[in-house]
């Protein structure tokens, strides 16, 4: 499974990707570059982020481990991840799946309004 997913990534990037930049909003753009990402929108993965460089620093580690954890700890409190919930619970009209969802959606907006912005000021 992980290598025809390797396999499977290599072959849309190579064959299936025309090579396009994605087509960000010019206010989230600015808003990025205002935090240091100084190729919002002409790259997929942002350098800051994805490069080694970053990813062996410290805050980059911390960064990491701490998403980990997040992760793997909301998936098991939650009951299930967040596509199982809002895919498969929400066509089952399954309450716990609902309220899951909603801390999902208030979760990301607290991450990206909030957490985001401190995390990643220059």
């Amino acid at each position: 499974m992980v290598l025809g997913a390797v396999i499977g990534g290599f072959i849309a990037v190579t064959f299936l990707s025309d090579g396009s930049v994605i087509d960000l909003n010019a206010k989230t753009v600015s808003d990025l570059n205002e935090l240091g990402f100084k190729n919002a929108g002409a790259t997929l993965l942002p350098p800051e982020i994805y490069n080694w460089t970053s990813v062996w620093s410290l805050k980059g580690l911390l960064i990491l481990i701490g998403a980990g954890f997040i992760v793997g700890f909301g998936t098991r409190y939650a009951g299930g991840c967040t596509s199982g919930h809002a895919i498969t619970g929400l066509s089952n009209l399954q309450w716990p799946s609902f309220i899951a969802t909603i801390g999902f959606f208030i979760g990301g907006l607290l991450m990206i309004h909030v957490l985001f912005p401190l995390i990643f000021a220059s």
